[in-house]
């Protein structure tokens, strides 16, 4: 019986990166990108911990759009399914 059809990359290969669909703000006023695979991320700009400068220009975040983007969430929940599965103990 194959595998169905639903399940994501079963040969193993990672997932195709996201893309930068939109911007927002929360509100604190923080950027928050909009990615193509449907989650978000914040995108701070706090120098000298996070340095973003480009988050803060509407010119510079407009040319980030529809660029390639690794969503972190994407990456976890990928990381979890192609973990090993342990057996359980035998009593």
């Amino acid at each position: 019986m194959g595998l169905p059809e639903s399940d994501r990359q079963p040969d193993k290969r990672g997932a195709p990166p996201s893309r930068l669909v939109d911007f927002r703000q929360d509100q604190e006023g923080h950027w928050v990108a909009v990615l193509s695979c449907g989650h978000t991320q914040h995108l701070r700009h706090l120098p000298p911990w996070q340095s973003r400068p480009w988050v803060v220009d509407a010119e510079q975040r407009q040319r980030q759009l529809g660029q390639p983007f690794a969503c972190g969430w994407c990456a976890a929940a990928q990381a979890d399914s192609t973990a090993p599965v342990q057996a359980p103990d035998k009593e």
